[in-house]
């Protein structure tokens, strides 16, 4: 059993130490591999598999450069936004655990959150490692006064279920290249277009494909594109 634990540790620990930290900006790169941070995490829904790290890291500076505390309910995520909320259903046995997002990861094919290992106690996957999981947000951490001490609340947005969801399939400075890809697009899923995003030192031509009333519906069509070779496409809140 303690050598099972001891490799559970170690493959947790070999992944994690590779990261670079994204400490600002909307968007990073790991091995290789650029992530999108969403514009927001309302009716952010997500299924896959759960991690979590621990000892080795207890401490160390994470993303938004808070110390990691194990014993604390924090998780790391790729795309929501810092200070998010989420709830995490372990699919295996249902329990669930309340968790702020303060970190940037897992970087491991197939797995959607890590978590402290006080939230991975809580759904009961500190020994075996890994569990399938349902992550939905609830909201965003905001630090207010209260009698004279800073506390952390939740601020929960007026809806979790209602908005307007596209999926960005490319960004180009070439406007004809854009223009191509929207050609494209159009036959295929009869609606795309292009948005002009000026960063001040270059002008960007986004595409993008639908107009999702859910985020359910909009991620359905990321994984339909990343099937069809888009596979740095992704998610974008209206």
């Amino acid at each position: 059993m303690l050598a099972a634990v001891a490799l559970i540790l170690a493959g947790c620990a070999a992944e994690k130490e590779s990261r670079t930290y994204p400490l600002s900006g909307k968007s990073y790169v790991i091995n290789g591999k650029r992530y999108h941070i969403l514009a927001s995490a309302r009716g952010y829904v997500q299924e896959g598999e759960a991690s979590w790290y621990g000892r080795n890291f207890h401490g160390k500076k994470t993303a938004n450069g808070e110390a990691y505390n194990m014993y604390g309910l924090t998780a790391a995520h790729k795309t929501l936004p810092i200070n998010t909320w989420v709830k995490v259903t372990n699919l295996a046995n249902f329990r669930e655990v309340t968790v702020r997002i303060n970190d940037r990861g897992p970087f491991v094919r197939g797995r959607v959150i890590d978590l402290s290992y006080a939230g991975a106690k809580q759904l009961g996957i500190a020994a075996t490692g890994t569990a399938p999981v349902r992550i939905e947000a609830l909201g965003t951490a905001k630090e207010v006064k209260v009698n004279g001490q800073v506390r952390t609340v939740l601020v929960q947005p007026k809806s979790y279920t209602e908005g307007r969801f596209g999926v960005q399939v490319g960004s180009f400075q070439n406007r004809t290249n854009a223009e191509a890809l929207v050609e494209r697009l159009r036959r295929e899923f009869g609606y795309a277009t292009i948005e002009v995003f000026d960063r001040g030192d270059a002008v960007f031509y986004r595409v993008r494909v639908a107009d999702k009333r859910s985020l359910g519906q909009a991620m359905k069509l990321q994984a339909q594109l990343e099937r069809q070779g888009f596979r740095d496409c992704f998610v974008v809140a209206r």
